[in-house]
């Protein structure tokens, strides 16, 4: 097994997606409140299956 494969490529690939998403659309130096709301959204925009933080 190659050890530089990471087990959840594909996942990881569609939550980076959707994280330059975000940074495309609001940019930078907003509180980290913001990110994770934006971050839920798209998630939901998406079909990224998440559990929000409480």
């Amino acid at each position: 097994m190659n050890q530089d494969k990471l087990l959840y490529a594909d996942d990881a690939y569609e939550i980076q997606g959707a994280i330059f998403e975000v940074y495309k659309e609001i940019g930078c130096g907003f509180l980290e409140a913001v990110y994770q709301e934006c971050l839920e959204k798209e998630f939901v925009m998406q079909d990224i299956p998440f559990e929000a933080q409480s």
